[in-house]
């Protein structure tokens, strides 16, 4: 029986330029016919990843347990294996067994595309090098000339491999439990077979309103500028917005058991530590010009079972308008509660929703009240085991 677990969050910011495009502007989109601001998945996933790193500091999760996004992981091994061979022969040996997997180093000592790899994947790479160490040799050069402008260079190399060396390091591409990459996944262009599916989907965050951008006109001044020269010795303007944010992700319980190897145990704290990053990890971007620290004032946690997802954005397909004193995030609360009542009596399924409103919104039917952001995470993590 597949088991989803739905975050519904209300996340209404100050002036601010959290996620911008390449011409520095706040990113936007239109929706329903009118343009919205919007928070790119990207951006979201990577702030989760962030606080994944603070609860790594804080203990809670074991280095082991979560992985590095990096071209520089010859250096990684590298370092891994300092004490043991000269640094040198060990970057080396580092290129030639990767190579063997069909991963070649670009210019620079760095691989030609950033890597998704489990912490423990990384030690089993040190590992493996230290093991073959007489065994991992370069490839003749003339079977590598041969393969070039025929995109057989790579199978060369692989194919000059000794077998039990490379049949050593295949195998340590299995994720290594990383509960980042078995929540996102991971794409190896050059070992598809490796890939991760991701067990979590995280959407584009949008405004439950239309918005309209704005800009800040700023001058900075010369501290060390004599009293006779007046006027401003820097100049320029920085775009912003203000809106209240729809935000989404789903989970795949049994995807997630599965990406872990069924630790069933390292899942379930994967998955608190997910929907507790997904409510409480920011954006950064401009922080320090705006600093727009506004934590969600309604968050609803759905656990369904043999459904399918249900992005509740058509909620805000008609963009809210408030009248005067009227709550953004209140009537935003309100509108969502009303589409997701409609959608479960039009589709049915199995559900059981916790619901954390500081709004004061009117959402009965949605789901059980709880008091505090520790009630839903545990409230929820009792749904799922059930």
């Amino acid at each position: 029986m597949k088991t989803l677990i739905e975050i519904h969050a209300l996340q209404n910011f100050v002036p601010s330029n959290l996620n911008r495009d390449d011409t520095g502007s706040p990113k936007d989109a239109f929706f329903g016919g009118t343009l919205r601001a919007r928070v790119s998945s990207q951006c979201s996933k990577r702030a989760v990843r962030g606080f994944f790193a603070q609860k790594r500091d804080d203990g809670f999760f074991n280095p082991d347990e979560l992985a590095v996004r990096t071209k520089r992981v010859y250096q990684a091994i590298a370092d891994l294996l300092d004490g043991k061979h000269d640094k040198n022969e060990a970057l080396a040996k580092a290129e030639i067994a990767l190579s063997y997997v069909k991963l070649k180093a670009a210019e620079g000592g760095k691989t030609q595309y950033l890597l998704f790899l489990g912490r423990k994947e990384i030690a089993e790479l040190a590992d493996a090098i230290h093991d073959f160490w007489e065994q991992i040799i370069a490839a003749p050069a003339e079977s590598e000339e041969k393969g070039k402008g025929k995109g057989k260079g790579k199978k060369a190399v692989a194919g000059a491999s000794p077998k039990e060396v490379q049949e050593r390091i295949v195998a340590i591409f299995n994720g290594g439990k990383a509960v980042d990459m078995a929540l996102f996944g991971r794409m190896l262009a050059d070992m598809p077979e490796k890939n991760q599916n991701a067990a979590c989907q995280v959407a584009h965050a949008i405004s439950t309103h239309a918005v309209e951008r704005e800009f800040d006109y700023y001058t900075a001044i010369d501290d060390l500028k004599p009293d006779d020269k007046p006027g401003a010795d820097m100049v320029g303007t920085v775009e912003f917005n203000s809106a209240c944010f729809y935000r989404y992700a789903v989970v795949d319980w049994d995807k997630l058991v599965k990406n872990l190897q069924e630790d069933a145990e390292l899942a379930a704290k994967g998955l608190r530590a997910f929907m507790e990053g997904f409510v409480v990890a920011e954006p950064t971007g401009k922080q320090n010009t705006f600093a727009a620290h506004n934590p969600p004032e309604f968050v609803a946690i759905s656990v369904r079972r043999n459904s399918a997802p249900r992005n509740l954005a058509n909620a805000f397909e008609t963009a809210i308008r408030v009248r005067k004193d009227e709550s953004l995030t209140a009537r935003s609360a309100e509108e969502l509660a009303k589409k997701a009542v409609t959608l479960r009596a039009a589709f049915g399924g199995k559900e059981e929703t916790l619901v954390l409103n500081l709004t004061n919104a009117a959402v009965d039917g949605f789901g059980k009240p709880v008091a505090s952001l520790n009630e839903l995470l545990d409230g929820t993590l009792a749904a799922v085991k059930g």
